[in-house]
């Protein structure tokens, strides 16, 4: 286990939740509490270890729990189908565990759909949880401006099963990831190797055909998924990276053009891992600062 990945377990743990073993990190307010808890929900197909560098710098006013989703990081990986709303059902499970009752959320990549099918149920009185605030970082919200890479379009395509052991290799996997990052920054290699280790815990890599299902998931339920994360009353803070060949800023446009209210910050030279790849000016962008 690389020094990255196992300073980040250590900093968590696991709970059992819906019958899976979930890996979750709880982080306290190290001042003057002035919100509520910080609910943390990352991409496709990392872990929550993304916000590692930046999570003591939103936890200086409010308490921050992060996890991982199942088939993801640190959690289980089990051999099964995956959806977007099983992963909104073990988040629901989560907060009802932790006893919050009012929250932020901040989500990047397939969390901004987990957390478009929460505020789903906020808004229809199905899930009991206050929304206070909300920021978003980048992912596929509008499906006709996404940009599917040949890395997404190849797991779409295979059938929903798991993958032989040879099919994905680091190297294939890692430039993927990599791809999606701006070519203004040089990711440290160990954040590239501890991602693949989290990636790959477990045989992950093998899960990443099973994953993809989201896209079409994403695709048929975008009305389901993308409407709350417009409407929603609660203030909303979006950071985009303009680089990110993914998430092309033309989806940051058509939200700021539906959500007028909406602080908008665009981080030029930033792709698809804005806080992996410029972390002090992510963290600037949701205090105000950037």
């Amino acid at each position: 286990m690389s020094a990255l990945v196992d300073a980040w377990r250590s900093r968590g743990g696991h709970r059992e939740l819906l019958g899976q073993r979930i890996f979750v990190v709880e982080v306290p307010a190290t001042g003057r509490v002035t919100a509520p808890p910080l609910l943390v929900l990352h991409g496709f197909p990392t872990s929550s270890f993304d916000f590692h560098r930046v999570v003591d710098a939103l936890a200086v006013e409010r308490r921050v729990v992060l996890f991982d989703m199942l088939g993801y990081g640190l959690s289980a990986k089990p051999d099964r189908s995956y959806r977007l709303v099983d992963q909104a059902d073990l988040t629901a499970a989560l907060v009802a565990d932790l006893g919050i009752d009012r929250l932020g959320l901040l989500t990047h990549d397939i969390g901004d759909s987990v957390g478009g099918e929460l505020l789903a149920r906020q808004l229809e009185g199905s899930w009991p949880v206050e929304v206070t605030d909300r920021a978003l970082a980048n992912g596929t919200l509008f499906m006709d401006l996404v940009q599917l890479s040949a890395g997404q379009q190849f797991l779409e395509a295979l059938p929903d099963e798991r993958l032989a052991a040879d099919v994905l290799t680091r190297d294939t996997v890692v430039a993927g990831l990599v791809a999606t990052f701006s070519p203004a920054h040089q990711v440290p290699d160990d954040e590239v190797a501890a991602a693949w280790e989290l990636i790959a815990a477990e045989d992950g890599e093998r899960l990443m055909a099973r994953h993809a299902r989201y896209i079409d998931e994403r695709r048929h339920r975008e009305q389901r998924f993308t409407p709350p994360v417009v409407s929603h009353p609660s203030p909303l803070t979006v950071v985009w990276g303009t680089d990110d060949p993914i998430a092309v800023p033309a989806m940051a446009d058509r939200l700021a053009a539906a959500r007028p209210d909406a602080r908008i910050v665009r981080l030029d030279g930033v792709g698809h891992y804005p806080m992996v790849e410029d972390p002090l000016r992510f963290v600037a962008a949701l205090s105000g600062r950037g």
